[in-house]
């Protein structure tokens, strides 16, 4: 076969990683696929399209139509829905595919972790009376501090939540990661927060977070993920990258 050509669906630093991998190679065709949720994407080091498919079937017609041998999610962990079309595109259309997921974090020793399904789930167990929360779940999660106007949000997202919240009691930060264990510390203490409500998201990025929880006492409220889809997972580059060359050995000969 000539040389496979690969999509992948990104927005995470491991769809980014992976792609200069794959481009350093160049021994395949890749094209970078983004929702177009961030004003302002980091670069990237191969072609990209920015924007939805239109769903589970029109995924599948871009890949035929494209040619594509391989797809690839590499999509945010809390990304259900592309994650649950990429899984019916790739069945559709019977083209190889790899979900590249990085690890949940797991709880150590002085977490004050309490589990949740869900963001609504997490604004509900904050409870009755007033908090001082850290609502670090992204803008298009945020809206749902509103069923719970009696605390105080502080509200970190890369791009502004719009329309603002609601509340009256809230305050915005506009930051991307990756954050920094003193950063985060000296957040948490300068708004006295005593409550984070968090995404178990994985990576390093923003584990700092957490770990700043863990050293301030401060309670989590973990939002686990959806289960997995049912396309095979593989949580680094280097594992997806050893997928790739299993399934196109004259490409990983071609490797220089």
């Amino acid at each position: 076969m000539g040389r496979p050509r690969i999509l992948i669906l990104g927005g995470t630093s491991e769809a980014r990683l992976l792609a200069e991998a794959l481009a350093a190679r160049d021994d395949c065709d890749v094209l970078l696929s983004l929702a177009g949720r961030t004003e302002k994407p980091a670069m990237q080091p191969v072609p990209v399209r920015i924007g939805g498919f239109g769903g589970a079937a029109a995924l599948a017609d871009f890949l035929r139509a494209g040619g594509y041998d391989l797809l690839i999610d590499a999509t945010h962990p809390f990304a259900e829905r592309i994650s649950a079309n990429a899984a019916f595109a790739a069945e559709t259309t019977g083209i190889a595919a790899i979900a590249l997921r990085r690890p949940e974090w797991q709880r150590v020793a002085g977490d004050r972790w309490r589990g949740v399904q869900s963001i609504p789930a997490a604004i509900e167990a904050l409870g009755p009376f007033p908090r001082h929360v850290f609502l670090a779940t992204g803008r298009q999660g945020a809206y749902h501090a509103e069923a719970a106007p009696q605390h105080y949000y502080l509200v970190r997202s890369v791009d502004s939540v719009e329309p603002a919240l609601a509340l009256d009691n809230v305050e915005y930060i506009l930051e991307r990661g990756p954050f920094t264990l003193d950063g985060e510390c000296d957040l948490l203490r300068r708004h006295d927060i005593d409550a984070i409500v968090a995404k178990n998201s994985g990576g390093a990025a923003t584990y700092a977070k957490i770990e700043a929880a863990r050293l301030l006492g401060i309670e989590v409220m973990m939002v686990a993920r959806a289960p997995a889809s049912i396309v095979k997972a593989v949580d680094t580059v280097e594992a997806a990258l050893a997928a790739i060359d299993h399934l196109f050995p004259p490409a990983m000969k071609r490797g220089v």
